[in-house]
């Protein structure tokens, strides 16, 4: 799709004699554009009214269109799409960029003579075209400002996504570093078990120990008797 578009509108005017009364925005949302039908798409109504309203049929034909032409608005935010219609009733229609799958415009013979076309916007999920821009002006523009919003929401997701990604991986390396130094911490020494060798090699068991005799000094054995020298005869 080429960049090298024309701006979707050409008059500066025109978006400040939209009436936007009935648009309520969120928060940081902006108008980018707004429009009404061109004024030329009210031509093929006069054409065939005019000549019909010599019998009356063409005046509820030129009539319609005109309404149609008033109580149509056309715009295009910061965060999607709003369309407004109806003549008795108030019907109003958005759809945010991120569900928006397909763009397209078409003209007429006439209309791109004239000057307008309609923009057609299809959804993720939907069977067809689920709004329309119906003769607005420089239709090729608007589908231009559209797709340049959608690709700059596109990067923006995957700016905020790649932050996400760069905090994890700080994360993942810090912890790996932790990891790494308790690794390298030496193990304090513990008390040698019972049945393990000691520093000269010999194991360290329960018999080991001296008796309690020993360590008070008396080599006499326990189990021997003691021997007496016999009494001298009187």
């Amino acid at each position: 799709m080429s960049t090298e578009q024309s701006p979707p509108v050409d008059d500066s005017a025109a978006e400040t004699a939209v009436d936007l009364d009935w648009l309520t925005l969120d928060d940081g949302e902006e108008v980018l554009w707004a429009s009404t039908p061109h004024k030329s798409s009210l031509v093929p109504a006069l054409l065939i009214g005019v000549p019909l309203s010599l019998v009356l049929i063409g005046i509820p034909i030129l009539v319609g269109s005109y309404l149609t032409y008033k109580n149509s608005n056309f715009v295009v935010t910061t965060r999607g799409l709003y369309r407004k219609q109806g003549i008795l009733s108030r019907d109003v229609k958005q759809i945010g960029f991120d569900k928006v799958q397909n763009i397209s415009y078409s003209q007429t013979a006439v209309g791109a003579r004239l000057g307008y076309g309609s923009v057609e916007i299809s959804t993720a999920g939907s069977s067809g075209v689920e709004l329309r821009f119906q003769n607005i002006p420089n239709p090729s523009g608007v589908q231009e400002l559209i797709s340049r919003e959608i690709e700059r929401r596109e990067g923006s997701s995957r700016d905020e996504d790649g932050d996400v990604d760069a905090v994890l991986d700080e994360i993942l390396a810090e912890l790996q570093g932790i990891r790494q130094a308790l690794d390298q911490q030496p193990d304090t020494e513990a008390p040698p078990a019972i049945g393990t060798e000691t520093a000269s090699g010999t194991p360290e068991t329960e018999d080991s120990h001296p008796p309690v005799d020993a360590v008070d000094g008396d080599d006499s054995d326990p189990i021997e008797p003691a021997i007496t020298e016999p009494a001298d005869d009187q």
